[in-house]
């Protein structure tokens, strides 16, 4: 059975008769007939009564409501696809890292509303595994997150990196740490820590930093708010590995301190103890065709790391 032998049929049905049909089919008498004769062939039954007037058999009456059903549901599938491709979305999911929703991103949202202003724009903040995660099941369009290649990989992924960033520790501002211009590993691992819960890729990279130190992480805390994150530093005990963009406000609060970390441990020997995480956008080769997508990938490539970048420049 195929698509045109049912309108084929729901035109003779409307129409009255095989020529009438073809005249609202666009196509010969013939070919109607055709196309009619195929379809009873697969049912095993005739639908029309051939007289002077195309009359429905008792079988046709049982297909044609189910037939206009068919053909009004493929109408509504090739015209939301033609609206997909051109543009005509009615939303746009963008999950992205706690600190890029707060800082980094507003601009890019502002300007993209203001150019697709029909277009719902949805932006939920999450851990970059459970963004990417809600990415791969189809939740949402584009995830801006920490990299985890064992979640990017794939012929339909497209993965472009924004922007490096260092990670640096935030303590209270009497805590003994705070003394440090930048702070020794041998002296961090020796303090509690406040950590983001599981799932965020922050969690996974301070983890993995201590394995490689074959130190103990005293992860005393978990969070998941970078509000939580300073709201407890502040009481003066625990202290806390962040990137560089989640500490833009603790820079600027007087009861906290900010410390890059030291380039050299004596645990294990370890000299090279910089920590940095990389920030990816990512989406699917088909959704990146979608003009409103397309549009909003362009517009993070264009704004994010410039800004980044003169934020570096400007604290150092």
């Amino acid at each position: 059975m195929r698509l045109e032998q049912l309108q084929a049929f729901l035109g003779i049905a409307e129409a009255g008769s095989f020529q009438g049909a073809a005249r609202k089919c666009g196509v010969t008498q013939s070919t109607i007939s055709r196309q009619i004769q195929a379809l009873e062939g697969d049912l095993g039954c005739e639908l029309f009564h051939r007289t002077s007037q195309a009359k429905l058999t008792l079988a046709g009456e049982r297909l044609l409501p189910r037939a206009r059903k068919i053909c009004a549901e493929w109408q509504s599938a090739t015209q939301e696809i033609a609206d997909l491709v051109s543009g005509k979305q009615p939303e746009l999911c963008v999950a992205a890292i706690h600190s890029l929703c707060a800082y980094y991103l507003p601009p890019v949202l502002q300007q993209f509303c203001h150019d697709y202003p029909d277009v719902q724009l949805r932006v939920t903040s999450l851990g970059s595994d459970r963004a990417l995660k809600v990415l791969k099941d189809g939740l949402v369009d584009l995830a801006i997150v920490m990299n985890n290649r064992f979640l990017t990989t794939g012929r339909e992924m497209i993965v472009e990196t924004l922007y490096e960033e260092p990670i640096e520790v935030l303590v209270a501002v009497n805590h003994p740490l705070a003394q440090y211009d930048m702070v020794p590993w041998s002296e961090l691992v020796n303090y509690p820590q406040v950590v983001f819960k599981d799932g965020y890729g922050m969690q996974r990279l301070v983890q993995d930093k201590f394995e490689r130190l074959e130190a103990t992480l005293q992860a005393a805390l978990e969070v998941n708010t970078l509000d939580a994150f300073r709201g407890v530093v502040r009481q003066g005990e625990f202290v806390a590995l962040l990137p560089y963009s989640a500490l833009v406000e603790a820079r600027n609060d007087p009861t906290l301190a900010v410390r890059p970390l030291a380039g050299n441990s004596s645990l294990l020997n370890e000299t090279t103890s910089s920590m940095t995480r990389r920030v990816v956008m990512v989406t699917t080769n088909d959704r990146l065709q979608i003009p409103p997508i397309q549009h909003f990938w362009q517009l993070v490539r264009k704004h994010i790391p410039p800004q980044f970048a003169l934020d570096m420049r400007n604290a150092s």
